[in-house]
Formats: structure tokens, C-alpha cells, sequence
């Protein structure tokens, strides 16, 4: 069951990176979501409803689902319910890895390095948000980055490598997201968006239910 979920996964998750590739929108419509329904499917197969920590992933990977059909349009509306919806996913990473423990290993403090250098790239973007549509935009977008920076730092003192490096390719998602969307126009911004934000949370999965 569980190899059939991941194959079912990185099947969906081609498939959704060809049509972003080919802009290919009807071919996406059913791909993305598809992409986080194997996803759930791999994490149930793994065990995830039996843990605490388990079920605050399916909960983070259920609010991923809504917030990848929320982002399916492209309008501002939909952008803000799509930040919305992955600001609770966050929180409910948050739970989940401060479930798993934080022993904070000496090598996870390199995070803030991490952190710091995510805050210079995309420092641009809560002046530029603010610019554009005034704090009814850039207030929800600074409390995302504060939720996500938060998710980062606890994803890397949980200890586990798989953890951390999904979070930080998670990271990368946004932050190419919201350069392309505020800032400047990125080349292939959509591809590499999607291709990070498929292995970011792939990697937390087998990172948080052990599968290796």
C-alpha cells in the first residue's frame, strides 16, 4: 500500500509539473490537487492517523489540499484564501513537530542562517505587497512569513535531517512565489514553485512517520 501511494504520488506530482511547464490549466485543475490527495494517502499508509504527531500532518497536508485549489485562480481573492489556508497548515506543522520533540541538535541552529538568508532575498516583497494593496495585503503576508519562519525553526530542531530540508525547500517554494508574484517576474517561476512545494512535503512526510 504505502509504495502504490508514493508511486501515486510522484506520478501526480509529474503530471502537475508537466502541465505548469506546458500551462496546460485544465491538465493542472485535476494534477495539483491530485498531488496532495496521494500525498495524504502516503501519510495514512505510513501510520499517520495512529500518532499525535500523525494526525496534525494530515491536518497540515488537508489545509495544503485547499489552499493548492484556492491558488488554482489567479485572482487576489483567491490568493488571500489560498495564504489563508496554508497559515493553518503551518500552525498545524508547528503542533506536529513540537509533538515529535525538540531535542535541538547542535546542527540545527544553523536554521537562522537559513532563515536569515531567506529574510535578504525576500526582503522586497512586504513593501512591494504593501505598495499594491495596502495593509489589507501586506498584514496577512507578514503574519504568513512570521507563521512559516516558525515552522522552519522548529522542522530543524526536531533533529531530523528529512524534516529540515523539506521545510527548507517548502521554504524556497514561497519565497520564489512571492518574488514572482510582488517583486519580479522569475524565469520558470510556476515550475520551480510547484517542484519545491512536491518535495518539501514529501520529505516531511517520510520525515515525521519515519519511512526512510
Amino acid at each position: 500500500m504505502t509504495y502504490a501511494a508514493w508511486g501515486f504520488f510522484v506520478l501526480a506530482a509529474l503530471t502537475d509539473w508537466h502541465a505548469v511547464y506546458r500551462e496546460n490549466k485544465r491538465l493542472e485543475t485535476i494534477a495539483k490537487p491530485a498531488t496532495l490527495v496521494a500525498l495524504i494517502l502516503v501519510a495514512l499508509s505510513l501510520g499517520a492517523s495512529d500518532t499525535s504527531p500523525g494526525r496534525w500532518l494530515l491536518f497540515a497536508l488537508a489545509f495544503g489540499l485547499v489552499g493548492d485549489i484556492a491558488n488554482l485562480g489567479d485572482s487576489e481573492s483567491r490568493f488571500k484564501m489560498g495564504l489563508g489556508t496554508f497559515l493553518i497548515g503551518h500552525l498545524g506543522y508547528l503542533v506536529c513537530f513540537s509533538e515529535l520533540g525538540l531535542p535541538r541538535p547542535g546542527w540545527s541552529w544553523a536554521v537562522f542562517g537559513v532563515l536569515i538568508l531567506s529574510m535578504i532575498w525576500t526582503r522586497e516583497v512586504t513593501p512591494s505587497t504593501h505598495r499594491q494593496s495596502g495593509l489589507a495585503l501586506s498584514a496577512p503576508v507578514v503574519a504568513y512569513t512570521l507563521v512559516i519562519a516558525g515552522m522552519l525553526i522548529l522542522a530543524w530542531f526536531t533533529g531530523d535531517w528529512l524534516i529540515a530540508v523539506g521545510a527548507a525547500v517548502f521554504v524556497v517554494s514561497d519565497s520564489v512565489l512571492s518574488m514572482n508574484r510582488f517583486v519580479r517576474p522569475i524565469p520558470h517561476a510556476q515550475l520551480a514553485i510547484m517542484t519545491t512545494y512536491h518535495v518539501g512535503q514529501a520529505l516531511i512526510v517520510a520525515g515525521v512517520l519515519g519511512w526512510t
